[in-house]
């Protein structure tokens, strides 16, 4: 491999990784080379130069989704050549693939470029669904230790008990090795819906199966097994303050830095933009994406960009550049860092399409 190629950066961004020693998780800064995965940390507001620690891509194993963590359900797995196992989280299921697709491209040439022929699994899977057993998916899907787990999810104000999203059963199918592909795996699911083994759960699923006869993909479609399977509880609605906060339609997700309020350090948070009722939150990555550190209404915000050319009143911290402020209606001020400068325009467009 020549020296211009081995310095080309195909992706980079944020991911959060397991640690080897503490298994804590924490946000590092990932980039993808030709042949290797480097990341780093950021140190307050600023990425460190200093390279953390590198995974070699060669003949390493990749496995996405993985679903062992069962709060983590944006997770995939990359086993090295000599063995060991790195667990990497990111902020969207579109982020996830991606990530996976790129860095299965990269491995994939790494063989080709050794004389290695590439399998493609997609070719066995011509006939498979026609000899499929659809009971005995139903089953696995039911089972108490490796199965579907079901939840609580939040739908226009309502909370529906004992159910799963869209996005949720595919990423299971896809797992378990009884879909090859995520396509597959819709055609799979939407035989179940039709056999009745499944039924829809709120307005958006049940808008998918009258127009279209089909399951979605969708982590906000709501999905349970059927009345006459189902032995974990009936599905139920209620309302509550928090539940309409988190109810908005999502439009927006990824990793930003954040200012404290406090003690002015700089933390990576998972934000998470909703529409209809308006609302942004933010989580803590190294915990999970279902209870919110913080948030506020975006009705009557003000966002604006801030100059990278010198530190801006009320800043603090060694930082990065592609500030940006946001105002809320109470005049509270979050000052928000985004890791390149074109997700700093996509993140202020998308807040002011929604003030």
């Amino acid at each position: 491999m020549d020296a211009d190629n081995e310095n080309t950066i195909l992706r980079e961004g944020f991911l959060v990784k397991r640690g080897h020693i503490v298994h804590n998780w924490k946000a590092r800064w990932f980039v993808l080379m030709p042949d290797q995965l480097l990341y780093y940390k950021y140190e307050g507001g600023k990425r460190d130069s200093c390279q953390r620690g590198k995974i070699l891509l060669k003949d390493c194993v990749l496995t996405c989704p993985y679903l062992q963590y069962e709060n983590r359900p944006l997770v995939f797995k990359l086993q090295t050549t000599n063995g060991v196992d790195h667990y990497l989280e990111a902020c969207s299921r579109e982020e996830r693939d991606d990530w996976a697709a790129d860095i299965t491209a990269v491995v994939d040439k790494l063989r080709l470029d050794n004389g290695e022929k590439v399998t493609n699994k997609q070719d066995k899977a011509g006939s498979r669904l026609h000899n499929i057993d659809l009971s005995k998916v139903l089953d696995s899907m039911y089972d108490v230790h490796t199965g579907i787990r079901t939840s609580n999810h939040v739908e226009q104000g309502s909370t529906y008990s004992n159910c799963f999203s869209g996005s949720e059963v595919v990423d299971w199918l896809v797992f378990m090795q009884l879909a090859l592909t995520r396509m597959e795996a819709v055609t799979l699911t939407s035989a179940l819906l039709g056999e009745g083994f499944l039924q829809t759960v709120g307005l958006k699923s049940v808008e998918a199966l009258r127009t279209a006869g089909q399951f979605m993909d969708d982590s906000s479609a709501l999905y349970s097994f059927s009345d006459s399977f189902k032995k974990r509880g009936i599905v139920k609605a209620e309302t509550s303050l928090s539940a309409m906060e988190l109810s908005g339609r999502v439009i927006k997700r990824g990793y930003l830095l954040k200012q404290g309020h406090m003690r002015k350090n700089w933390k990576v948070r998972l934000f998470v933009l909703r529409s209809e009722p308006a609302f942004l939150h933010y989580y803590d990555p190294t915990k999970d994406d279902i209870s919110p550190v913080g948030g506020f209404s975006l009705r009557g915000c003000l966002v604006s960009s801030l100059e990278d050319n010198g530190v801006p009143s009320g800043v603090k911290g060694n930082i990065q550049g592609n500030l940006f402020k946001v105002i809320t209606q109470s005049d509270t001020c979050y000052f928000i860092q985004a890791p390149t400068q074109q997700e700093k325009v996509d993140w202020i467009n998308a807040i002011r399409e929604h003030t």
